[in-house]
Parts: structure tokens; sequence; C-alpha cells
């Protein structure tokens, strides 16, 4: 399990890249269609990343408490399903329905909204204000699969709190760690 740390080229006060993506039944969801009042949390998951596995539970309750307070959330996953075949959209809706997802999680089949958002691991965590500005971009918590940390949310927490208040973004953002997205040879080389 190598792990990747995030490059998180996305700057702070960046606007949400638009998307317009299927979940795995084909219904086709956007930015808008996503967003809340107060803003949106995108994440950048797939099923087989033990990383992703490792936070999935404590990603439903986050969920929530966005959903809450106002702020929509959405997942996509944009792994290289011909040589990632557990990531692929047929294994999307019951690995979502395993972890008690309950927010929109599309398949980016191109790789083009994971490179708009800079996205460089899985998970990979964005949270946008109500005005679609680029508030967070870094780690849930600093848990780990093989540490002995424990699951809090404590970062990603602290930066919705902060962002519901009003009050600017936080300084110390460390970036997200996982697995690297598995891109397609011909979209690595897009850089």
């Amino acid at each position: 399990m190598a792990e990747t740390p995030s490059t998180r080229i996305l700057p702070l006060g960046s606007t949400a890249p638009e998307f317009e993506l299927p979940d795995p039944s084909g219904s086709i969801f956007t930015l808008d269609d996503a967003r809340g009042p107060n803003g949106l949390f995108v994440m950048f998951v797939c099923n087989h990343c033990p990383f992703v596995i490792h936070l999935a539970d404590a990603l439903a309750s986050f969920a929530a408490e966005c959903d809450a307070a106002g702020v929509g959330v959405v997942a996509i996953n944009s792994n290289d399903i011909e040589n990632y075949p557990a990531d692929a959209p047929d294994k999307m809706a019951p690995f979502a329905t395993a972890h008690g997802w309950t927010f929109p999680y599309l398949f980016d089949a191109d790789q083009s909204v994971a490179k708009a958002y800079a996205a460089a691991c899985t998970p990979d965590f964005y949270l946008f204000d109500g005005a679609l500005s680029l508030t967070y971009a870094g780690q849930f918590d600093s848990s780990r699969p093989r540490n002995q940390e424990p699951i809090t949310g404590k970062d990603l927490r602290a930066a919705l709190a902060a962002q519901i208040a009003g009050q600017p973004p936080l300084e110390n953002q460390r970036p997200s760690t996982g697995c690297g997205i598995k891109w397609k040879p011909q979209t690595e080389s897009l850089g």
C-alpha cells in the first residue's frame, strides 16, 4: 500500500470546477445539482483503496453533518477501471450502500474532472463555500489504515465549522494522503 500525498494544486479561493457526471445507474449530476446553499464538499474516492475503505463509514457521518449545515456532498471515482475493475461503476453502488453513503457517487470515466480539481489521490477532499470558493483542500484527519490514530475527521470538521461561521480558511491545511489516482496511460501523460 503505497501512500501518495495530494499535490493540492487547486489554490484556496479557486472556484469549484463544473462537472456533469453519471452515477452507477446512469443518472446525471452537475455541480449545481450537488451543491447546497452553504457550499459543497467534493471527495475523490474509489472502491478498492485501503485509505478510502478505512474512512468510508466516517465519511457517511461527516456527509450527514454537511447536509445539516446546508453543504452538499458528492463523491467522484476517477480511477481507470480497465486496469482496476474493482472500481467499475457496477461495484460503486454496492460499496456506497455498504457504507451508508446517501450522497451521489459519480464516475469520471475520462478523468477530466479529477484533472480539473487537481486531485492526486484517493481520498482527496475539497470544501467549497456558498459562493463555491475553495476553503479547504486537505486530509480528513491524521488516521491511516496502519496507524493507531482514531478516525475523528477533526481537520475537515474544523474547516467546515470555520466556513459555516464565516471565518477565513484554516491556515494549517495538511494534504490528503492515500492511493494515487489510477490514471489511464493517455490521461496521465496530459499532466
